[in-house]
């Protein structure tokens, strides 16, 4: 292995949840406010999974108040405590971006079973 990989290897997470696609999720981040931290929870359906290695993210994508909120989180981030599945969801793509076009009912994943 190179020096890179060596490095990269003692900061990435060995406890991942097995998420994919369309899982809906809640994501623990931790927030720091002046000298205060607490944890603030994200929770959304999983759009896209970039990249690999140290620097894997994952777009997760909600309604708030009737307008999308999507925001991407990096999966071996200090500052994301822990990845918490809510639901599988049932999809044929590997990206939905097509959610983005969606409002209501044709917005949601089925549940896989």
């Amino acid at each position: 292995m190179n020096l890179v990989e060596t490095l990269s290897k003692q900061y990435m997470k060995e406890s991942l949840p097995d998420i994919r696609i369309g899982d809906t999720v809640r994501v623990h981040v931790r927030i720091k406010e002046g000298n205060r931290e607490r944890i603030q929870v994200f929770e959304g359906t999983i759009i896209a999974r970039k990249h690999g290695g140290i620097s894997e993210t994952i777009t997760v994508r909600r309604i708030s108040y009737g307008i999308g909120v999507e925001k991407v989180f990096p999966l071996h981030s200090p500052n994301v405590d822990h990845i918490e599945l809510v639901r599988r969801g049932k999809v044929r793509r590997a990206k939905l971006y097509y959610l983005r076009g969606r409002v209501g009912k044709s917005a949601k994943v089925k549940e896989d079973l």
